[in-house]
């Protein structure tokens, strides 16, 4: 390649050594062009004027198949193959066997290299390793614009200079605005068979050294001392001493590899295993080990992680994907938003940018190939959109927004040590929902009474295996602690449907909304719970404990929880624990069946806490996971607020605390409509809090009572706009 003096006489000359090499008839080399379309480049034994000629579309024939799934196929009867697509110009009938690898970079396809022979060959393990080897040599030099314009396909596509809008989904909600700073660490690797493998040996554990020192670095910065951000780069920290990875790192060096090569190559063997995972947990590792992977490329070659010269004062990050230490190589004072193409909500990424409150939009298709280094950007976290290259006016009305939304977030933080009282002088408890330690900081933020409900299942869901007692005694405890006498519910374990544990796997259930999940899987397996519900009692150290048990279908499921709590406490009184000083046991009351168990269930519980986000789905019978039916029922529809209303008034008679903890808790009008039919505690998002307070405040509870009883007499009128008449008529702040 080096000797070559054009792109014919460098890809002519690679098809003939591997050809010669590999003892094939045949070598061909395709590359992707715009619009999807593989082209033949060189070959040696196929036609010489099919060049340029040939051309299939990513997926079509053998050619297409390798390419679309980015995968290798060895066949010894390649004519056989449904997928066979012959080309009359190429000659290759006379050819059975075919081998092919796909020339891969950042986990998309470039190419293809393809090896044939006439007769009916068996290609082996070692000769397939062979040719991905060669093929990524030819992606770095495809990357580096060697034979195709890397901005080819964007000059096709006709994008230019031109506004774009990219929707996605909302990993992280806010609006921020900035420069595009397109993240690429990936680098050409320009080496690849080493000369001393006792030097490479020596470079690679040098850098993997230099990557641990960054990561501590990290660790020792004064606001990664504790949280859950913390746990994260710790769990991230181990990535760089797993024995099985560095050792196939190794054994690539002594194979022949470059230390760049062999890091390569052993990511892309993960990858290739891995890659086609659909479960969010493995997806995430192999983003981790992604960002592991460049930072010890980059340390190899000497480049700088980021260079902070270089980048703008407002920057907006746009990835495929990343790892939570890239993200925090950043400038934070500087750093505004981040774009994924892939991504989802519980992302290490995601709730490092969360807790650095950067708003983040991902599964943002191809948005790298169709964005610029610099081109201004507007991230939309609240709807889900990246404006590329607003309009002005455009650009402005966001500004405004942006203006407003800051002097909102002003008077709602002048409103924190007020208390949530209406008009009429009616005090309502207004509480948080939490399900991470890092949440705790936002309960003194933003004046919350206390935790309405703490998700105990997040911090099992980013974990690589079960936790044990001691450790989620640890953690009980330190949210206890963090709370500061404010009261905290637990609610229980509640995994299935589509929260699943990285160490359990899905279930399989056909419907896994109504499957097998929450309190069920306690149930069945009772020794988990036990655990649970011995770590809670442990980490309440005499102090008072709340435990919620969810997705209560039959009283006799809390007869049966309830029994696994007292064994618990049984068990601490035996051993001399403190067991706490009061205990109050509660449901979540989000299945229908249990409204016509209430007179029962009311005697045996000291709160319920109505979760309105699968209520709503059990009554509609509607899947708030389907974009399809998720909207199509409102929240404020007569039925739910007359079952809502329904329950409130059996609770109040009983002296049963009653909470909502939903999502309409944290909407003002949703809200204002709970308040109206007698709900006198709400749960939220720390965010929502400061909204919901103000319309507390300018509300005369009173006059709303008496508004809503008449509207619920009138099931045909709309019951949203009719609220929203209402609270302007009445200056109500919504």
């Amino acid at each position: 390649m080096a000797r070559a003096d054009s792109v014919e006489n460098t890809l002519g000359e690679v098809v003939r050594l591997v050809a010669n090499e590999m003892v094939a008839e045949v070598c061909s080399i395709y590359l992707l062009r715009a619009g999807e379309v593989l082209e033949l480049f060189a070959t040696q034994g196929l036609n010489p004027s099919a060049v340029h000629r040939t051309r299939l579309r990513v997926g079509e024939g053998l050619v297409g198949d390798i390419a679309a799934h980015a995968r290798p196929l060895a066949l010894d009867d390649a004519q056989s193959h449904p997928q066979f697509a012959y080309r009359p110009e190429t000659g290759e009938e006379i050819y059975h066997s075919l081998a092919g690898v796909p020339i891969v970079r950042a986990g998309r396809s470039l190419g293809v290299l393809v090896v044939q022979n006439r007769t009916r060959r068996q290609y082996d393990e070692e000769e397939i390793e062979t040719l991905q080897t060669i093929a990524m040599v030819l992606a770095e030099l495809i990357a580096a614009g060697h034979f195709v314009s890397p901005n080819e396909v964007q000059q096709v596509d006709g994008l230019g200079l031109l506004p774009l809008r990219v929707d996605g989904v909302q990993l992280t909600p806010g609006v921020a605005i900035g420069r595009a700073v397109l993240h690429e660490p990936r680098i050409a690797i320009q080496k690849v068979v080493a000369e001393d493998v006792g030097q490479e040996l020596a470079r690679f554990e040098s850098a993997a050294h230099g990557v641990r020192e960054d990561i501590d670095r990290m660790l020792e910065a004064h606001d990664m001392q504790s949280g859950e951000q913390r746990e994260i780069l710790e769990t991230f920290r181990m990535f760089i001493d797993d024995r099985g990875w560095l050792e196939r790192v190794r054994e690539a060096i002594s194979s022949g590899l470059t230390a760049e090569a062999s890091v390569q190559r052993a990511f892309d063997d993960v990858r290739t295993r891995l890659g086609q995972s659909t479960d969010p947990y493995i997806r995430e590792r192999l983003s981790d080990l992604q960002d592991l992977t460049n930072r010890l490329l980059l340390r190899l070659t000497g480049r700088a992680i980021v260079d902070p010269e270089s980048l703008p004062e407002d920057m907006i990050v746009i990835a495929r994907d990343m790892g939570p230490a890239e993200l925090l190589d950043y400038d934070r004072t500087r750093l505004r938003g981040l774009v994924l193409e892939e991504g989802s909500a519980q992302s290490h990424v995601a709730i490092v940018a969360r807790a650095l409150d950067i708003p983040v939009v991902g599964r943002a298709s191809d948005v790298l190939a169709r964005i610029e280094p610099g081109d201004p950007i507007v991230v939309d976290g609240d709807n889900a959109q990246v404006l590329v290259r607003p309009a002005e006016d455009v650009l402005q009305s966001i500004l405004d927004a942006i203006d407003a939304r800051i002097q909102r977030r002003r008077k709602y933080a002048a409103l924190r040590d007020l208390p949530p009282t209406t008009r009429d002088q009616v005090r309502i408890s207004l509480n948080m929902n939490a399900g991470l330690l890092i949440d705790m900081q936002h309960l003194v933020e933003v004046g919350a009474d206390g935790v309405g409900l703490y998700r105990t299942e997040i911090p099992f869901m980013v974990r690589s295996e079960f936790p044990d007692v001691d450790a989620q005694t640890w953690l009980y405890a330190r949210v206890l602690d963090l709370a500061d006498g404010r009261p905290v519910v637990f609610r229980t374990l509640d995994v299935g449907g589509d929260k699943v544990l990285p160490y359990v796997g899905t279930f399989g259930d056909d419907n896994p909304a109504m499957g097998w999940r929450a309190i069920r899987i306690g149930l069945d397996r009772p020794a988990m719970l036990r655990r649970q519900l011995r770590a809670l009692v442990q980490a309440a150290g005499g102090r008072p404990l709340s435990v919620m048990f969810p997705m209560i279908a039959d009283v006799g499921e809390l007869q049966s929880a309830r029994r696994l709590l007292d064994l618990e406490l049984e068990r601490a009184s035996r051993r001399g624990q403190p067991i706490p000083e009061r205990l109050r046991v509660g449901v979540m009351f989000e299945v229908p069946a249990l409204a016509w168990q209430l007179d029962s269930l009311l005697r045996q519980v000291d709160f319920l806490s109505i979760g309105t986000n699968d209520l709503l789905q059990f009554l509609y019978a509607a899947d708030r996971g389907n974009s399809r039916v998720a909207s199509r029922y409102d929240s404020l529809s007569p039925a739910l607020l007359r079952l809502l209303h329904f329950v409130v008034e059996k609770a109040r008679p009983a002296g049963v605390d009653l909470a909502v903890c939903g999502e309409m808790a944290g909407r003002p009008v949703e809200a204002l409509a709970l308040l109206a039919i007698g709900v006198r505690a709400l749960s939220m998002s720390p965010g929502a809090i400061g909204p919901v307070k103000a319309m507390i405040r300018s509300l005369d509870l009173g006059e709303a009572t008496s508004f809503m009883r008449a509207a619920l007499s009138q099931p045909d009128r709309p019951m949203r706009e009719t609220l929203r008449l209402f609270a302007a008529d009445h200056a109500i702040e919504i």
